[in-house]
């Protein structure tokens, strides 16, 4: 005797059959999430063109400071006096530019945190309305499975 070879791909086709798929939710899900991926690089790259504006400052700022160190002085006290000036100037743009990293930290951290709730909220809104369909579709389908047994 021969045994017959289960044909599982007829077996799943019956069984994702018998749980449909409601491909306007799916598309809804996807929007969504491409709605949210699109927030959270445009905060993303907002912050990274603000650190880099911020960067090219204190770059400049130091570029320019350098300059009056560099020249040649008359007195050796005055190469002193340039490279202190240089130091308090640096020290001072560096508390300046940390404050300014700091706040746009503090932006993003913000609008992530406002972005993830809304992004809670829909997602939850997404399920639960999925959710809805299909538990109507499979009473639906449970009652034509009873009437049809009848």
């Amino acid at each position: 005797m021969a045994s017959k070879t289960q044909d599982y791909s007829k077996m799943y086709q019956d069984m994702m059959a018998a749980f449909p798929v409601d491909a306007a939710a799916m598309q809804d899900a996807f929007k969504t999430t491409a709605a949210f991926g699109e927030k959270m690089s445009k905060v993303a790259l907002e912050a990274a063109d603000k650190s880099a504006e911020i960067s090219g400052k204190w770059t400049k700022l130091t570029i320019a400071k350098l300059g009056e160190v560099s020249k040649a002085k008359s007195e050796p006290t005055d190469y002193t006096k340039a490279f202190t000036d240089f130091a308090s100037a640096q020290a001072e743009a560096a508390a300046e530019t940390m404050a300014a990293f700091a706040e746009v930290a503090k932006k993003v951290q913000m609008e992530t945190v406002e972005l993830m709730l809304a992004a809670g909220k829909d997602f939850s809104e997404d399920a639960s309305a999925a959710m809805k369909k299909a538990t109507t579709e499979m009473t639906s389908a449970a009652k034509k499975v009873a009437a049809a047994a009848k």
